[in-house]
């Protein structure tokens, strides 16, 4: 027989499987929920992220806010270069003085191309994409337009930039620039944009180019001779402080502060978003990994 205080702990131990048994017959105990994914707070203005597979969206902030995109403008410039048909990336474009004069003129980010050179398109890509070259990017432009004249070549070149936005049933984006210094009319919004990317990140030498660090060209001079130019490197600090990063593209200016375009994959899912009006570089790259880790937690 049972006595005293051990009795009593017995019959209390006994009692308390009894209970426990019988909330685990009727489903009474449960797991508890997995805590939920916090959403990030970004400084940019306005941001946008989806899971590139099925586009669907991860995260919001003014999604749908027209804001000027300084450089990122470029990423629908490598876009509409690629669509054009019978594309030979080893063609060569004679550097104007027109494309030098430009880039000073408008104290804007250069691929420091020289007068004369002759530079292939696929090397103007790189110039493009990596140090942002707005002399690559009007060469280009200048390129693949249609026209008797300059101008006309730009203008031409920049509606079928608007072209390619309206085939992508884009309704918040217009451009006014082969390169982002827009003359008040160059907008996009942060969904728009990331649109543009996953459309873009569709085809292999866009996905090549945007996920390079370094590039080095050598050029044909006027002479005859060749140039090897000075590494253009990537302004995208992602792709060197996020594990998985895959691109894209960064933009800045007096009026869009400080964009950033941004794709990375991990574990076989990608996730691509933008972020725009952000207040530094270091600020934008920040609001980029906040939504890179919120997206890919989401996506689990």
């Amino acid at each position: 027989m049972i006595t005293g205080i051990t009795g009593t702990r017995l019959r209390r131990a006994a009692a308390v499987a009894v209970t426990s048994g019988a909330l685990l017959a009727t489903g009474a105990l449960t797991a508890a929920p997995a805590q939920a994914v916090a959403t990030p707070s970004i400084v940019a203005k306005g941001g946008y992220l989806m899971n590139n597979s099925n586009s669907s969206s991860l995260f919001l902030k003014k999604a749908d806010t027209q804001f000027a995109t300084g450089s990122t403008t470029k990423i629908m410039t490598a876009k509409v270069v690629l669509a054009q048909p019978h594309l030979n990336l080893k063609s060569t474009v004679t550097i104007d003085k027109a494309y030098s004069d430009y880039v000073v003129r408008n104290n804007a980010s250069q691929a420091h191309l020289i007068v004369g050179d002759k530079v292939t398109v696929g090397q103007l890509l790189y110039g493009l994409m990596l140090p942002s070259g707005c002399d690559a990017a009007y060469a280009l432009a200048d390129k693949f337009g249609t026209g008797t004249t300059r101008p006309a070549r730009v203008k031409n070149f920049i509606g079928k930039m608007n072209t390619a936005a309206r085939n992508l049933g884009l309704t918040h984006t217009h451009f006014d620039s082969f390169d982002g210094i827009g003359n008040g009319d160059n907008y996009s919004t942060p969904r728009d944009l990331t649109k543009i990317a996953s459309s873009a990140m569709k085809n292999s030498t866009f996905r090549t180019v945007v996920k390079t660090k370094t590039y080095t060209a050598t050029t044909r001079t006027k002479s005859g001779g060749t140039r090897t130019m000075a590494p253009w490197k990537n302004t995208n600090g992602l792709l060197s402080s996020y594990s998985g990063t895959i691109g894209v593209k960064t933009g800045s200016g007096p009026e869009a502060k400080y964009c950033l375009v941004f794709a990375a994959t991990r574990n076989g899912k990608t996730v691509i978003g933008t972020v725009l009006a952000s207040s530094s570089i270091a600020q934008r790259e920040a609001d980029a990994k906040k939504l890179l880790t919120y997206g890919f937690a989401r996506l689990g």
